[in-house]
């Protein structure tokens, strides 16, 4: 039987497990939290209380997926677990950003341009992805936009009127659909390739506001009234404005061409209809 342990098993490890689950794989998911411990259960995933000893879980994955957010020092559990270096696993994912590439000032990346982070979140996905390459292990780096889907999408801000188009000249991001980053992850444990990156992103790298505004159109909203990042700069969270300190086009040809992938939604039109249509049934 396939192994999956999943460190930090939050929305996009969730989204993974969700197919995996029905082709007969175990999966084992951490969490800090005693009460996601039943959801997890309820979605067939093994929950595992973490601090905890993952020795066990360790010795019996073939495939470890790692989504946990870095701090100063790098990657948690890579810190506090040094066992994870003497895994069998055959494949093993960490889950990084986009934000690694810093600001291109609305330019063209692709997985082969520099890395040259801006804020500190992107510092520490950097040095991240350098540990879990260190390891020696069977590592694939996969560098993520924006990521929306159920529960986690521009609706409910647009319905109860908080949301704003943020207007900050010249920005654009790319964003990418949670089942998106599930069927990217899937191809590559199938065809893995150790030590490659991978952008995972849709194909509309846009300004922010016109996503909001589309938002508003597909519930047959006025468009969310208009404030100019330069006036709400100091009130935003430090994840917030690293986002708008960089503008950048990023290239997911890799996902394509070496994964065989073809994008379920390739632009964010079709991501938020869809994504509707999931909310309103």
């Amino acid at each position: 039987m396939s192994t999956l342990l999943s460190l930090g098993h939050g929305y996009s490890a969730r989204a993974l497990a969700k197919h995996l689950v029905p082709q007969g794989w175990r999966v084992i998911g951490t969490t800090r939290n005693p009460a996601k411990a039943e959801v997890f259960r309820a979605e067939g995933v093994e929950p595992l209380l973490w601090p905890g000893d993952l020795q066990a879980a360790l010795a019996e994955a073939t495939h470890i997926l790692c989504s946990a957010a870095p701090d100063a020092a790098g990657d948690p559990f890579l810190r506090a677990v040094p066992g994870i270096a003497q895994s069998r696993a055959t494949w093993v994912g960490y889950l990084s950003t986009t934000g690694v590439y810093g600001d291109h000032q609305g330019g063209w990346v692709d997985e082969t341009t520099p890395l040259t982070p801006v804020s500190d979140r992107g510092r520490q996905r950097v040095l991240a992805e350098g540990q879990w390459l260190a390891t020696g292990l069977p590592v694939h780096i996969f560098r993520l936009a924006g990521i929306y889907g159920p529960g986690r999408g521009p609706f409910e801000k647009v319905r109860d009127g908080t949301a704003r188009r943020i207007i900050k000249p010249g920005q654009v991001f790319g964003r990418i659909h949670v089942d998106d980053i599930a069927q990217v992850l899937e191809a590559s444990i199938r065809q893995p390739n150790p030590g490659a990156a991978y952008n995972v992103c849709d194909d509309n790298p846009c300004p922010p506001e016109e996503v909001i505004a589309h938002a508003a159109r597909l519930l047959g909203l006025p468009d969310p009234p208009a404030v100019a990042f330069s006036a709400i700069e100091a009130t935003m969270t430090p994840m917030a404005r690293g986002f708008y300190s960089e503008s950048k086009r990023v290239r997911n040809d890799r996902i394509k061409d070496e994964l065989g992938v073809t994008l379920l939604y390739p632009d964010y039109p079709q991501g938020l209809a869809a994504l509707l249509e999931t909310e309103t049934h």
